[in-house]
């Protein structure tokens, strides 16, 4: 079983880029809106109510997909590395696929900042991601978020060996995608 967890800053195109993967692989795509909006209606982003039910669902959608005949997942998140608390979520989220001996690929996605202010707005971001939708205050989160975490590595990443970083800046998903494949000899089933 394959655990492909794409991570970067916000807008850098980690949804776009998994939905290519997709198409390349077969593996299902889990975008981490997918659990955000589900909970935003109900409890405000950030407060423990959100961050505990947004945190057991992602859990219980690993462990079944785990115990499931699916071929694996591809997992998005803005990966705070700075944050011990991110770490540790995303070694628990992998652990579920470990304890069945499959190690998890990680892709990290970087691009400019003028670029991911762009992607911003794109219409594909608004439509999969409401929140998004208030642009003004979407543009405002991505650049406290660039100042407040380190959402990128500096060739320090926690697991080398199972790591590529993606400039696509100037790349099309499709491209990336097929980046990711050569570098982890990935497939259709």
């Amino acid at each position: 079983m394959t655990l492909v967890v794409i991570f970067g800053p916000p807008a850098v195109g980690k949804m776009t880029v998994g939905q290519a993967l997709t198409r390349r692989t077969g593996l299902p795509l889990f975008h981490n809106h997918m659990t955000i909006d589900a909970v935003l209606p109900f409890f405000p982003f950030g407060s423990p109510q959100f961050s505990r039910l947004v945190s057991e669902f992602r859990r219980r959608i690993f462990e079944e997909v785990a115990a499931s005949d699916l071929p694996g997942l591809i997992f998005t998140y803005v990966w705070a590395l700075d944050q011990p608390s991110d770490r540790a979520f995303i070694d628990s989220l992998s652990a579920i696929f470990r304890v069945r001996g499959d190690e998890p690929y990680f892709v990290e996605l970087t691009a400019s900042l003028d670029e991911r202010l762009r992607r911003n707005e794109t219409e594909l971001r608004l439509l999969h991601k409401p929140p998004k939708r208030d642009v003004a205050r979407s543009r405002e989160l991505l650049l406290e978020h660039d100042e407040q975490y380190r959402l990128n590595s500096n060739g320090d990443f926690f697991y080398p060996d199972r790591h590529v970083k993606i400039d696509n800046t100037h790349l099309a998903p499709d491209d990336v995608a097929r980046k990711i494949v050569d570098a982890f000899a990935l497939g259709l089933p």
